[in-house]
């Protein structure tokens, strides 16, 4: 039987990535993984591992220096602008803070996921007469935000913000989820919350989900797979009941020194979790 290509598997893969920035620091060295469609995937690891670079690399907003991206099983950075810009449209990147325009509006900001399908004379009425109002509101309603639907973004907290942005998730097309700490500014409660709407969300589609989160709990208690990353490199890829407190401890002890206290356990954490909601 012939093999299948990464296109027809439909993959997003980095194989031997690097990046690096001008200052010619390395974000990113050899780094592979292969994602298939429809995984749930967790990016672990202590603050400056190369989380967001990964994040934003698989996004194709950084070209890497060395390596191939695979993206839906195709190579990003030899596409016409047109294909590029199409095969965007079918990812969400979400940054850990997210750009809000401070007198947009929630709804504009929460439209804006639409705006890979729409021409740019449907954005512009946008703009002056928001389309769609009940999805918009829904979609904020699958974060409890709801009655914020008119509010300017400016007087929004951070979690409302982070939670704006995912919502703008819920409104798009992608099938590609790419977030990068997306509870950080949330409490126990509404984290949890989230990320059941998250994965909610990419099991109805069948999208994949890769999320960067530095609460090792969350991680443990709701993903199938880890990626563990420092300096820049893979520690481990594993399935959840692989990763141990060793190799946790070997993750995050080296910057926590002697203080570091191991994470707990999948069903330990899960426990936890259960108790918060």
């Amino acid at each position: 039987m012939r093999a299948l290509s990464p296109a027809e598997l439909n993959v997003t893969a980095l194989e031997q990535v690097a990046v690096s920035y001008a200052d010619t620091a390395t974000a990113l060295a050899d780094v592979s993984m292969t994602l298939i469609p429809g995984e749930h995937v967790a990016i672990i690891g202590p603050s400056g591992a190369g989380k967001t670079t990964l994040l934003s690399t698989l996004a194709c907003a950084l070209k890497p220096s060395r390596g191939k991206v695979l993206v839906f099983g195709r190579d990003p950075w030899t596409l016409p602008a047109g294909e590029l810009h199409r095969l965007r449209g079918n990812l969400f990147l979400a940054p850990q803070t997210p750009p809000l325009p401070p007198r947009q509006r929630v709804v504009t900001a929460v439209l804006a996921g639409r705006l890979p399908q729409w021409t740019a004379w449907t954005a512009l009425s946008s703009l002056i007469r928001p389309r769609d109002l009940r999805t918009a509101q829904q979609a904020l309603a699958r974060f409890k935000l709801e009655e914020k639907l008119f509010l300017r973004c400016d007087r929004l907290s951070g979690g409302e913000r982070q939670r704006v942005a995912l919502a703008r998730l819920m409104v798009s097309d992608a099938t590609l989820f790419l977030l990068d700490e997306p509870v950080s500014s949330l409490d126990p409660t509404l984290a949890g919350a989230a990320l059941d709407t998250l994965q909610e969300e990419a099991r109805q589609r069948g999208a994949t989900l890769v999320v960067s989160l530095h609460a090792v709990d969350l991680a443990l208690a709701r993903f199938p797979r880890l990626v563990g990353l420092r300096s820049g490199r893979v520690l481990f890829d594993l399935p959840r009941a692989e990763v141990s407190n060793e190799l946790l401890a070997d993750l995050y002890g080296a910057e926590l020194g002697t203080s570091f206290q191991s994470p707990p356990t999948a069903e330990e954490a899960q426990m936890k979790l259960t108790r918060c909601l």
